[in-house]
Order: structure tokens, then C-alpha cells, then sequence
């Protein structure tokens, strides 16, 4: 049991536009590393921390704001760690339930709760040998908190209703757009926790911080929305001044769907400042 129906469809979203952020033609491959795209010197320090972070088994805290690719840098964390053929399990600790989290994690056994049909494993017992990805860990309830670092500190889980322990040998990547530190001192994210998983850490930089990548990242993008159009569109002078200007507080994501719409609106083969939003025009 994952949650409802509407919680997977708004999870298989996400998934799919993370996917489509690490889609790099050939042309740009010499700015993209396992398919992340960029090269300003912040993302190029965070690729050379990433691959010696990948070799160990440790947990990383992988930070940033929404929208600047934390669940691919997890990804490609797994994909070129000792732990590459085993299963990558990943899930949104703010998109499930707090009533179910517990189960979904560390699994349930038939009838413990209503709505318990069958046996569940959980993730921890899917990602066995491989990686969990816990996405916005800032939001994970106390209560919770306390278990999960059980886990992380036994490496067994029990599922709910369940008696018997399974051990589990499960790598964690933890990401959070929150201050922990500083919900921490508020009280609301446990210090030893906190701890447990900051042991390696990945900062990763806002899009409106990368310099030129935001022209990289776009043009990348538009080719392959408009190819996807069957159309052929490039940016024009001032658009492309109208991006690099631009906040992106949406990040890589924002600037992402902005090319998905420019594919479809732009009306002649040159992208100009008036087909952009006008968030992004800055009118």
C-alpha cells in the first residue's frame, strides 16, 4: 500500500519531468555529467564530491531548493555507487499521509489496520541491498523520526502489527529544501537524526547561481520540446537576456516547463521576449 490513487498519479508526475531534466542530447554532452546538465563551477564541485560520496555506504543529506534536481542527483548517486544493480526506491515523505508513512516505509502485516488486505513489505525490504531515497525528510513527523533512526541504527525493521524483525541492508539518501539545523533548535527535527544523516552532504545550487547554464539548460530544453513539436525554434537576443535576468525561483524544473510552453506558443521559428511569461519577462 502506497497511499491513494491520486498520491501515485501526482508521484508518477514528479517522476517524469525529473526524468525529462536529465535528458541531454548529444550536442551538449561534453556540459553533462550522467545526464545532469551544467557547468559553472559550483555544479562541477558538487560532481566531484558526488562520485566520492557514491563509493562509500553512508548516508548523504542532499540539499537544496525545489526544482534544482535533488531526486536525480540521488539517482545518478545510486546509478554509479557499488549498489548500481540493486533497487533505487524512492519516496516523498510530504506527499504520503502521516497515518501511513510507518507502513509504507517498514511494511504492514494482513489486517492490522483497516484497509490491510494483504501483506506489505515497505520500501525498506524493496530497497534491500540498494538505495532509499527519502525526498523531503524535513517533513517527516516526529514520531517518525524516532523510528526511522531506530532503523538507521539497528538496520532492522518490524512491519506494523508485525512481530517478527527482518534485517535490512539498505543504503539512505535524504534531501530536504528545509533548514534542519534550524528546525532543530525549533524542536522539530530530532538532533540525533539530523546527525545520522548528515554525514556526507551535497549542496546543490539554485538555477538563478549558475551563470550561464540557465541559457545551457534552455536551449537544451527548447530543442528537444520543439523537436518533440516537430518544429525547429531558437531564442532570440533579448529572450535570451529575459532568462539569464530571470530568478527562477522554480529552479531547473521552472525553466523546464518555460520550454515546454514556448514549443508549443512561439509563433514564428524565433523565440522572442513577448512569447515568454511574463513572470520571466519581468512585466
Amino acid at each position: 500500500m502506497v497511499g491513494s490513487g491520486g498520491t501515485e498519479l501526482l508521484r508518477e508526475a514528479r517522476r517524469r519531468i525529473d526524468a525529462a531534466l536529465t535528458v541531454a542530447p548529444a550536442a551538449e554532452a561534453a556540459e553533462s555529467w550522467h545526464g545532469m546538465i551544467g557547468a559553472c563551477p559550483a555544479l562541477r564541485a558538487l560532481r566531484r564530491q558526488a562520485e566520492k560520496f557514491a563509493k562509500a555506504s553512508a548516508p548523504v543529506l542532499i540539499r537544496g531548493e525545489s526544482g534544482t534536481g535533488k531526486e536525480v542527483l540521488a539517482r545518478i548517486l545510486h546509478d554509479i555507487s557499488p549498489r548500481a544493480k540493486q533497487p533505487f526506491v524512492s519516496e516523498n515523505c510530504a506527499a504520503i499521509p502521516h497515518s501511513l508513512l510507518e507502513s509504507v516505509l517498514f511494511g504492514h502485516k494482513m489486517g492490522s489496520f483497516t484497509g490491510a488486505v494483504r501483506d506489505h513489505d515497505g520500501h525498506f525490504v524493496a530497497a534491500d541491498k540498494g538505495t532509499l531515497f527519502l525526498d523531503e525528510i524535513g517533513d517527516m513527523p516526529l514520531p517518525m523520526q524516532a523510528k526511522l533512526l531506530r532503523v538507521l541504527q539497528e538496520g532492522e525493521v518490524r512491519p506494523v502489527g508485525g512481530t517478527k524483525i527482518r534485517k535490512v541492508d539498505v543504503r539512505i539518501l535524504a534531501a530536504t529544501n528545509q533548514d534542519l539545523e534550524q528546525m532543530v533548535s525549533a524542536g522539530r527535527f530530532r538532533e540525533d537524526l539530523y546527525y545520522r544523516l548528515n554525514v556526507l552532504r551535497l549542496d546543490l545550487p539554485p538555477l538563478r547561481d549558475r551563470g550561464d547554464d540557465v541559457l545551457l539548460l534552455a536551449r537544451t530544453f527548447l530543442a528537444a520540446a520543439a523537436s518533440a513539436a516537430q518544429r525547429e525554434l531558437t531564442l532570440s537576443a533579448e529572450a535570451a537576456e529575459a532568462l539569464q535576468r530571470a530568478r527562477w525561483p522554480g529552479n531547473v524544473r521552472q525553466l523546464y516547463n518555460e520550454m515546454q510552453r514556448v514549443s508549443v506558443l512561439a509563433s514564428g521559428p524565433v523565440v522572442e521576449i513577448a512569447d515568454l511569461s511574463s513572470e520571466i519577462r519581468g512585466r
